[in-house]
């Protein structure tokens, strides 16, 4: 299955992947968050995948009233939204993955966004080429071919070497949009500094493989401390004792949520 946008990085993996020979259905979310130019884009993948030959399948969302209801943002709302589409979507049509185009300027996007908000050492491992479906983790894994590809030559395969179209998202100029902003200032790095980012997360991500499958109290602080960190909790090695230790009822705190370990299980609270 592939996620279609009808940008030029969904229309180049669903180029890329029918040209390697792979049997692939097409599937494209309308959020209805910018007016005529969300049927705009519904209407280019429609037309599209017909001229392709494709299988498409298409989803209409009231994301507005999802993100009220759920008391979530709207690009969470989205997320949400879309992965537990694609994951039906994918099990209808028997499908071993579900494609997504993120591409190397996504990975430095990535990274980069972590690293203003605060991140760990899976902030820094950005994006992984194959990954679990966050609204699904026991289903059809999420995979992205175009990871090792920029932006740029993305556009060049398009125009210069299949002579295809794509759509624009207006919105992606806003840079009031903190994404939006971070891909601006790409804009101003050579290919190889993008790449080093990219190529960072990478390394990144083997770390993590190498933490993760040791059993040694450093290891267990470390990715006890991936867990929490959104938390600011100070006394991290503390906690990770006091859980070895089975210590029920002691509690951490703070400035936002107070930790308690319970029946060997930590259990975080917001402080009122």
């Amino acid at each position: 299955m592939v996620a279609i946008s009808g940008g030029a990085d969904s229309v180049s993996l669903l180029d890329v992947l029918l040209q390697a020979g792979y049997r692939c259905v097409a599937a494209h979310c309308n959020f209805h968050l910018r007016d005529a130019e969300s049927d705009r884009d519904e209407a280019f993948v429609r037309e599209l995948c017909s001229t392709m030959n494709v299988p498409l399948e298409v989803a209409s969302f009231d994301t507005l009233s999802y993100a009220h209801a759920h008391n979530v943002s709207i690009e969470v709302a989205a997320r949400e939204l879309r992965y537990a589409w694609f994951e039906q979507v994918a099990l209808q049509h028997n499908c071993q993955a579900i494609c997504v185009a993120h591409h190397q300027n996504d990975q430095a996007e990535t990274v980069l966004l972590n690293l203003k908000r605060g991140t760990g050492i899976r902030g820094l491992a950005g994006m992984r080429p194959k990954s679990t479906n966050p609204m699904a983790p026991e289903g059809v894994p999420i995979v992205r071919p175009l990871l090792c590809t920029t932006r740029d030559y993305i556009e060049y395969y398009l125009r210069d070497k299949r002579h295809l179209e794509w759509v624009t998202d207006s919105t992606n100029s806003d840079t009031s949009i903190t994404r939006n902003a971070i891909r601006e200032q790409l804009r101003t790095y050579t290919k190889a500094e993008i790449e080093h980012i990219a190529q960072t997360a990478e390394y990144m991500q083997g770390y993590i493989d190498i933490l993760e499958s040791k059993n040694t109290r450093e290891a267990g602080i470390a990715k006890l401390y991936e867990e929490l960190r959104m938390y600011r909790f100070a006394e991290i090695e503390k906690i990770y004792d006091a859980l070895e230790k089975g210590e029920g009822g002691k509690t951490f705190t703070s400035k936002t949520h107070q930790a308690t370990i319970k029946k060997g299980k930590l259990c975080v609270t917001t402080v009122s």
